[in-house]
């Protein structure tokens, strides 16, 4: 990851509401987190060397994960996994498409049965169009994001009944 796409992920995040953004790419690991004062902090993992860190960051301490954010990646009761039901989940920040374009047809929809391979959506992340596969088996349940709608990494996106 280069100096450029690490600046362009910092502007996304001032100019949405994300509060938090990770990436892992071949060992060298990579998390953004605002900070209380609205600057992003980043941090890399243990023996990495940071293509950049802004200045911001030497002064401010990391920020725990906030309740909200906290409590739905623990399992909240809200959260907590049914039997026999799969979620896809986004595997990156961005904005989720359930079509290639507004005119096409949603690659899935309530009812569709879906493989690991099949395709299931969009994620723009980057004016870079990412397609996401159902790496699982079963029937789509619940559609559980909006078209055009931002995720987060992580976010569930599809539920599913395996099946």
């Amino acid at each position: 990851m280069d100096l450029k796409q690490i600046k362009q992920i910092i502007d996304l995040m001032k100019r949405s509401e994300l509060t938090e953004f990770a990436v892992e790419e071949e060992g060298f690991k990579l998390k953004i987190r605002r900070g209380t004062n609205g600057l992003p902090i980043v941090t890399t993992a243990r023996g990495s060397n940071p293509p950049f860190i802004p200045a911001e960051s030497n002064s401010t301490p990391p920020m725990p994960v906030p309740a909200p954010l906290a409590s739905a990646m623990s399992g909240s009761p809200a959260a907590v996994d049914e039997p026999g039901v799969t979620y896809v989940k986004s595997p990156m920040v961005g904005t989720f498409y359930r079509s290639p374009s507004p005119e096409s047809k949603a690659f899935c929809d309530v009812g569709s049965k879906v493989e690991e391979n099949t395709l299931v959506c969009i994620i723009e992340a980057m004016k870079i169009m990412n397609e996401i596969q159902a790496e699982t088996k079963g029937v789509v349940v619940e559609v559980l994001v909006e078209n055009g709608q931002p995720v987060e990494y992580g976010q569930r996106l599809f539920k599913l009944k395996q099946g």
